[in-house]
């Protein structure tokens, strides 16, 4: 009896969890923005309850920034968290912990409920090698970066590569 019910305890929490977390071994590029995507789309609707409406980018950034503290993924796992696990229920226990691919899921679905144009960027010193993802915004008429590892809002780090990637 006692074994069934760990079973069904271990289930319960794989089935609360999933698909909020995607916690896998990082295989490809392509792989990752997948899985980004599909935390998108299940964020939009905490998101929707999270931001004020009527929000521009710049204070929308203020109002991440607040709200996240970076945290490096757990290594050789890729781990891909939706806004309401990134500011509930995360991998570290703290609220708003986790990394730039985390902070760049939740920043797109801030963007697309404010209807905010957004898209992703991925940046490295290689194509084939990409260390960091983070968001533009179209603030003004330019696209600006939205980059939550950033301490200010139109900043981030200079790459040798850049790949811009439309967001669905």
């Amino acid at each position: 009896m006692c074994k069934i019910r760990s079973f069904c305890v271990c289930l319960s929490a794989i089935l609360y969890f999933w698909p909020m977390v995607l916690k896998e071994k990082y295989t490809t590029l392509q792989r990752t923005l997948d899985g980004m995507q599909a935390q998108i789309e299940d964020s939009l609707s905490f998101a929707r309850n999270f931001v004020p409406r009527g929000e521009t980018p710049r204070s929308l950034f203020s109002l991440l920034k607040q709200h996240t503290t970076y945290r490096l993924d757990p290594p050789g796992v890729e781990l891909l968290q939706s806004m309401p696990t990134l500011m509930h229920r995360n991998f570290y226990g703290i609220p708003g912990a986790g990394d730039c691919d985390c902070f760049t899921i939740a920043a797109v679905a801030c963007c697309k409920v404010e209807k905010i144009p957004v898209r992703i960027v991925v940046v490295g010193n290689t194509q084939k090698n990409p260390t960091h993802v983070y968001c533009e915004v179209l603030d003004g008429g330019k696209w600006t970066p939205f980059d939550l590892c950033s301490p200010f809002y139109g900043e981030t780090k200079k790459y040798r590569y850049l790949s811009i990637i439309k967001v669905k």
